[in-house]
């Protein structure tokens, strides 16, 4: 009798285990997992974090689908923004939602907007080699401020894997591989804002997210996050 009940309880804990965890492309995705992600500005000064968490994992079709929570602290800790995206792996690639590239500050603004957005999503190949180019990623939207038509677009383009080397982190040293990628942003409310931008970032086999990521506009840094705690 204690050896069937042993047995029972063994059955329900990989039933568990396989409901709320799943591998695909060599990342492992765990229910309640999540990372923390340190944001600084371009003189190294905190200005907050990111909170990400895997709130749910499924099948769909021969694809798992990653629904992740993530939310927005200032550098007094206190809570600004949340937001819900998704990342897809079939298998081989990584398909991370687009959304998830619209800024805390961005989203605010556009509230009020109604803003309408399409997505061309971020590919990230499972295996990583020096000298790979990835797809392009986009994000456009339209909207209204009051009777003024408003158009955004976002496109990230020229990403190139171009070294890889030893990086150490809060979270830990890794060998990484270096991501180069150029972003060209605009909004048009009544006129034109440009803005380009070149961001760098680190990645690891097997880790989900990036490892650290760094902006710049005219070679000079703007900003860099560096993930600090993996759970």
């Amino acid at each position: 009798m204690k050896k069937w009940i042993l047995w029972s309880i063994a059955c329900v804990m990989m039933l568990s285990l396989r409901a709320y965890a799943q591998e695909c492309a060599g990342f492992t995705f765990k229910e309640g997992g999540g990372f923390e992600m340190n944001n600084y500005d371009g003189k190294g000064k905190a200005i907050g974090k990111l909170v990400y968490k895997i709130a749910k994992v499924a099948k769909e079709g021969g694809s798992t689908v990653v629904t992740i929570d993530m939310e927005s602290f200032n550098s007094k800790g206190k809570s600004e923004l949340k937001n819900t995206y998704q990342m897809k792996c079939d298998g081989n690639v990584l398909i991370l939602d687009a959304a998830s590239l619209i800024n805390q500050e961005q989203m605010k603004s556009f509230q009020s907007m109604e803003m309408k957005f399409t997505y061309d999503n971020i590919e990230i190949p499972g295996k990583l080699n020096v000298g790979d180019k990835l797809k392009d990623a986009s994000v456009r939207g339209e909207g209204k401020s009051g009777p003024m038509g408003v158009t955004f677009n976002m496109l990230i383009k020229n990403r190139t894997v171009t070294s890889q080397e030893k990086l150490t982190i809060p979270a830990g040293s890794y060998d990484v591989y270096k991501v180069n990628s150029d972003l060209n942003m605009e909004m048009v409310m009544g006129f034109p804002v440009k803005m380009e931008m070149q961001s760098i970032s680190y990645r690891a086999p097997g880790v989900i997210w990036d490892l650290k990521t760094e902006t710049y506009r005219k070679g000079k840094l703007m900003g860099y996050s560096e993930l600090a705690k993996i759970y």
